[in-house]
């Protein structure tokens, strides 16, 4: 049940912190180019595990990693105020095909779990790199946890409740599938309506934009976002670690779509088991077509 993370900056420590709180592994390692930085996230966090689970929690070369079962790679530039995650292409690519061989050595039969953005180029391109080894990326977990999340706040429940999926890019042309959406069982304008609640085109438009613009809106104000997304990292490790056949929206290679996107994936001990493809609108299946365009662009060129 060990688990390692490649990169010990804020979205990295702060998976290492949600899995440790949650129990998740017995191990966990942490390994970045500032070694000193490693040291001293692994160092803090190992703190809070004895009033937590007891994790092991160290920090470590990249020859550290033997043994782990799931690898989290965090490494890479991070986005800043007006910049897009498709901005960061030419730079984290270049930081991938230095790591990703050295991490696949170092971690032999262990799953790769991307999470630098952008995510799913970079999936692609650790797929590449790193040919025997199961790889899949955050996707748009966080992004369907932004979309359950906003649409409870106006149904007045439990988000946990609310289950609907964000599909295509991590990203500006990510598709918000409404026609996947429900609450209770019900779809959201039922559920609404036997509630006695408003429901309006307004607010709808009003979840589309705070699920888009979270990110951005999150960057503006403290100029990074990493709660939310360690969180995920965190579920999908568990995910893997149980072999509990999951159902998430993390990226994979789709060769119907020409390049790694997000749908929902059974995600077990061995990475992606299986993708279930929703039926969509007529329009979502436009926007998911589009949204794949994007990403082959961005994608083009980026040879292992």
């Amino acid at each position: 049940m060990k688990v390692s993370i490649v990169g010990s900056g804020l979205v990295g420590a702060t998976a290492a912190y949600a899995l440790t709180l949650r129990g998740s592994c017995s191990e966990l390692v942490l390994t970045d180019k500032d070694e000193k930085r490693a040291q001293a996230e692994a160092q803090d966090i190992a703190h809070a595990s004895p009033v937590s689970h007891g994790t092991r929690v160290s920090s470590g070369p990249t020859e550290a990693l033997q043994g782990s079962r799931v690898v989290i790679v965090a490494a890479g530039a991070n986005q800043k105020p007006g910049e897009s995650r498709l901005d960061l292409t030419g730079k984290n690519a270049a930081i991938f095909r230095e790591l990703i061989p050295q991490v696949a050595a170092c971690a032999p039969g262990s799953v790769l779990l991307i999470a630098t953005n952008p995510v799913d180029a970079l999936t692609d391109l650790a797929t590449r790199l790193a040919p025997d080894h199961a790889v899949l990326g955050s996707g748009t977990v966080l992004d369907s946890a932004r979309f359950r999340h906003l649409i409870a706040r106006h149904a007045g429940v439990d988000p946990t409740h609310v289950h609907g999926y964000v599909l295509g890019e991590h990203g500006d042309s990510e598709v918000l599938a409404w026609s996947t959406v429900t609450v209770a069982g019900l779809p959201v304008d039922e559920f609404m309506a036997a509630r006695g609640l408003p429901w309006t085109p307004e607010m709808r438009a009003e979840i589309e934009t705070g699920t888009r613009d979270a990110a951005a809106h999150i960057i503006d104000g403290k100029r990074a976002t990493y709660y939310g997304i360690g969180a995920s990292l965190a579920r999908i490790t568990e995910r893997i670690l149980g072999d509990r056949r999951a159902v998430l929206t993390v990226s994979a290679p789709t060769p119907e779509f020409g390049v790694s996107l997000s749908l929902p994936r059974i995600v077990s001990a061995g990475g992606v088991q299986g993708t279930v493809m929703p039926r969509l609108t007529s329009e979502e299946q436009r926007a998911l077509e589009a949204s794949a365009r994007v990403l082959r662009e961005a994608s083009a060129g980026l040879e292992g």
